[in-house]
């Protein structure tokens, strides 16, 4: 084999193996779970005979997409501030509307109506919201706090 196959040959696999390592890299900085961002709760108390509301935003990526993203309002002052929330019990708990917002982001919102009797009979004080999001490949990202309002 001559001198400057040999060389070309060599330099060729380098490249190739300079790419691989790249991709691998790459692959490996993306982190499978999904995350959110941009997350915000507004609470409206009823007032004069009408109905208040909770509405919790989100923005929700994963590299596989987004499955579903279930939500929960959850007093300061109860038995989760003891005992944290688990994943099997945010999976009996409602689920909020995603609409996509482009790429492997959904944008989810939550809302629920309030009542004058639901606020009267809750715990006034810090709320919480926990959310827990699961991707279309089956990786979850549970966070008992994403958002906090008050219920005066």
């Amino acid at each position: 084999m001559s001198r400057r196959i040999a060389l070309s040959v060599v330099a060729g696999a380098v490249v190739l193996a300079g790419a691989g390592a790249f991709a691998l890299a790459y692959a490996g900085d993306q982190d499978p779970a999904p995350a959110l961002a941009h997350s915000a709760v507004h609470y409206t108390a009823p007032d004069g005979g009408r109905d208040g509301s909770l509405s919790f935003t989100t923005e929700v990526s994963a590299p596989s997409g987004v499955k579903s993203l279930k939500v929960l309002a959850w007093p300061e002052k109860s038995a989760f501030a003891k005992k944290q929330l688990t994943a099997e019990e945010m999976a009996a708990v409602e689920s909020a509307t995603c609409t996509p917002a482009g790429g492997r982001t959904v944008r989810c919102v939550y809302k629920a109506p309030v009542s004058a009797a639901d606020a009267a009979s809750s715990a006034h004080g810090a709320w919480h919201i926990a959310v827990f999001a699961t991707a279309k490949d089956g990786h979850t990202a549970f966070d008992t706090r994403a958002a906090d309002f008050t219920l005066a």
